[in-house]
């Protein structure tokens, strides 16, 4: 039975690699699927891992219509056996409903990967759907950490380097230099409610004040 699985979890939890893996996998099986991401942090038309592996890929748009390019790919000869959509949070729920209705009535299987919640810690809308109707959602068992060794589960913007909770929900920023102008970072939930990014805990270190914050009978 085809599938629709999502795979969530933070930054840095090795979502695209595994989106490459099984791309890979089912490939050597004589398999053949269509590759789509959006906003990859390698550009337009891209599925790159951090590790800097990388394959071309169909940039998804919110024209994109998944069950219409399936068709159109097939109605000329092409084969689909399945699907890899990177970077789903940032897909609209119609989309979303487009892969289940590919899962469904065509029978191929999806494997979409994204994170859940946003920098608010909001779900996304596209993340939000696949919850709702995937046939299995899968958290990454590489583990993100925080900058103080815990479990990252939160995913922070910064401005400045400086953490904030309001703005528009989708800004591209760079997550391997938090100190550019807008940034991304992987925190725990202690440190994301306390605002306490990497920055600000070194900043802190070094200060001859205790930072209220950061008392243990908080």
């Amino acid at each position: 039975m085809a599938e629709l699985v999502f795979f969530s979890g933070t930054m840095d939890s090795g979502k695209s690699t595994l989106a490459l893996q099984i791309d890979h996998n089912h490939a050597a099986r004589g398999l053949a699927g269509v590759i789509y991401s959006r906003d990859d942090r390698a550009g337009s038309g891209v599925l790159s891992s951090r590790l800097g592996l990388s394959v071309e890929s169909v940039e998804v748009t919110d024209a994109t219509d998944f069950w219409a390019d399936v068709v159109r790919r097939r109605t000329r000869g092409g084969r689909v056996d399945y699907l890899v959509c990177d970077e789903v949070q940032f897909y609209t729920t119609a989309q979303v409903e487009q892969l289940a209705r590919l899962v469904d009535e065509i029978g191929l299987d999806v494997y979409a990967f994204g994170i859940t919640t946003d920098f608010r810690t909001k779900l996304f809308p596209g993340s939000a759907r696949l919850i709702e109707l995937a046939d299995r959602v899968e958290r990454l068992q590489v583990e993100a950490l925080c900058w103080c060794g815990a479990r990252a589960t939160h995913n922070a913007r910064t401005v400045g380097g400086i953490m904030v909770t309001e703005g528009e929900q989708v800004v591209v920023g760079d997550t391997e230099r938090p100190e550019v102008q807008v940034g991304y970072e992987v925190l725990c939930r202690k440190h994301h409610l306390r605002r306490m990014t990497a920055a600000a805990a070194h900043a802190a270190s070094l200060s001859p004040a205790t930072l209220p914050l950061e008392d243990d009978s908080v």
